[in-house]
């Protein structure tokens, strides 16, 4: 943000489009290295795991909620069979691949703390700042997955709450390959239900209000942004996108950074630092 009004207009509308953020050259270098990434991954250690069958929950589960400090691989249930196999090409068959991209992958890292992204921060009042989590998200042409309505902060929470969404475009995201839909303003809304862990760490459940939220489809507009684009998501603003129905795909990386001082970080996130790989502070960084 380079001036009070778009600080304006992001604390009005509860995100904030940043045209231009990421050149060409970015773009294409974490295009290639997840593409390098998804070539070097044998999708028999990985697809098994998105299975949706009782016996497999366990597993699933497992898998999910010790990938924060690891680099992991989520495929779409449309891409598999009934025994878990691969319907198409692996490099088409990936709803995303997570959650530490920012600390493992040296592209990714480059861009997650760069100045650019600490600037904003600044600009957002972030005294703090630490990376808490990244996505590289595909919706891969015809089946890209639907995200209904949410708000970042039933899955990622601190307290008090402030974290804020970075979502790069690296393909250009239309309306018709699941571009993003915001209700504009609904930020002032308070957070009425969170996904929490288990106690026993092993599993997540949603608690509050029912999930996914029940809001009417007339109260969101579309926010369509080109290659490079950044879309700044408020903690609490109500966001979705719809499922991909083109022949394009609708590449995006997307990272988390919440305030580390005065804040606590809820124990009942699903995503916990570990030993191994604390959340990296971003003003350290380079």
């Amino acid at each position: 943000m380079a001036s009070k009004e778009e600080r304006k207009q992001f604390e009005k509308d509860g995100f904030l489009v940043v045209e231009n953020f990421l050149t060409k050259e970015e773009v294409e270098s974490l295009k290639t290295e997840c593409h390098d990434i998804v070539q070097n991954m044998d999708p028999k250690q990985h697809a098994r795991c998105t299975f949706d069958t009782s016996e497999n929950t366990q597993a699933r589960n497992e898998y999910f909620m010790t990938s924060g400090d690891k680099i992991r691989f989520f495929f779409e249930k449309e891409a598999l069979d009934k025994e878990g196999n691969l319907l198409v090409d692996k490099h088409s068959s990936l709803n995303k691949v997570g959650h530490a991209l920012h600390e493992l992958s040296p592209p990714f890292k480059t861009i997650s703390c760069s100045k650019k992204v600490q600037d904003i921060a600044r600009n957002l009042d972030f005294k703090k700042p630490v990376i808490v989590q990244s996505m590289y998200i595909f919706k891969p042409p015809h089946f890209g997955g639907e995200v209904t309505a949410h708000q970042d902060g039933i899955f990622l929470h601190t307290d008090p709450l402030k974290l804020t969404g970075y979502w790069i475009a690296l393909e250009d995201a239309e309306i018709d390959n699941g571009c993003l839909y915001f209700i504009p303003g609904s930020h002032s809304r308070d957070i009425t239900t969170r996904m929490v862990r288990d106690p026993d760490g092993s599993a997540t459940s949603f608690q509050g209000d029912p999930y996914p939220m029940q809001v009417p489809d007339e109260d969101f507009i579309p926010v369509p942004v080109k290659a490079g684009s950044l879309i700044l998501i408020d903690a609490k603003v109500v966001h979705r996108s719809s499922q991909n129905t083109s022949d394009r795909s609708r590449h995006i990386y997307t990272f988390h950074v919440a305030e580390s001082e005065k804040t606590d970080w809820s124990e009942e996130n699903w995503l916990q630092p570990t030993s191994e790989m604390p959340f990296p502070q971003l003003y350290t960084q380079n």
